[in-house]
């Protein structure tokens, strides 16, 4: 099984790339954030023309999730994260494909920090932090992926130096990450690739592409009932370097088939 998160930056206006790496890729699951797009204008017929079914969270010119199945219509089971009834930004949308439970989330970007953009991404953090311990008490096999907004550790920036004090590097985020960690998910890419120089997002200014200036940002944690079944993981770097290019690359993960006879995943030691 293999699932994918992708932030898009605009489903509508960025369509034809993102139909030609799902027919590239074929990835079994794919998690869309910056839908940029209100709920009615979600390109769900192309998508189903492509092979996608797909169940979204749509916002007017900003934010918006989603989730696609290959071959299937996902079986969404949460819209927003609980512990805020007032918050209207459309950030999390949960479904079941293939035996997997399914959290995609784009998280707050947070600038300026400090501020009331940084106060509610640690205040959403928090909640993210409380649904996915009730999740993980459940034993469920379960991954939570999607622009986290987030470079954990100095390695995931290209110069740490110049992002002390910005929203995505600032330790407050930071902790709030490796509290994640700490509680069992498990970060793929890191977990495969301890060492390597990886990357998900390059700005659209000063060739930062081309210089390879980027950072990791875009992640997908394993519940522990889920970890033990994973193979591979990585970025598809060629992706931003396309015409008309998101300037994030998607990274993906693929998982071994389950154990039969545990109905809340594999435990085989990885």
């Amino acid at each position: 099984m293999r699932i994918a998160t992708f932030n898009v930056n605009g489903v509508n206006g960025r369509l034809p790339p993102l139909l030609d790496w799902l027919r590239q890729s074929k990835p079994d699951v794919a998690c869309l954030q910056e839908l940029k797009a209100p709920h009615e204008r979600f390109p769900a017929a192309e998508l189903e023309q492509a092979g996608y079914g797909a169940v979204w969270l749509g916002q007017k010119a900003w934010n918006g999730v989603a989730i696609l199945a290959r071959g299937e219509m996902p079986v969404e089971t949460r819209r927003g994260l609980p512990g805020d009834p007032d918050d209207i930004q459309s950030r999390y949308i949960e479904a079941a494909v293939g035996g997997v439970l399914i959290g995609c989330l784009y998280a707050p970007n947070g600038n300026p920090a400090p501020g009331a953009k940084f106060d509610y991404k640690l205040r959403w953090l928090e909640r993210l932090r409380n649904y996915s311990a009730q999740m993980l008490d459940l034993d469920l096999p379960m991954v939570l992926a999607g622009d986290f907004n987030i470079m954990p550790e100095e390695r995931d920036v290209y110069a740490p130096e110049r992002w002390r004090d910005d929203a995505l590097f600032r330790p407050e985020v930071r902790a709030a990450f490796a509290d994640l960690r700490d509680d069992g998910w498990v970060d793929a890419l890191r977990h495969l690739h301890p060492d390597a120089r990886l990357y998900t997002f390059w700005k659209y200014l000063r060739n930062a592409f081309a210089r390879d200036a980027g950072l990791r940002i875009d992640h997908l944690l394993l519940s522990p009932a889920l970890a033990p079944r994973l193979v591979s993981a990585g970025v598809d770097r060629a992706v931003r370097g396309r015409d008309h290019a998101s300037d994030h690359a998607p990274a993906w993960i693929t998982l071994d088939a389950p154990t039969r006879g545990h109905a809340g995943g594999d435990r085989r030691t990885a």
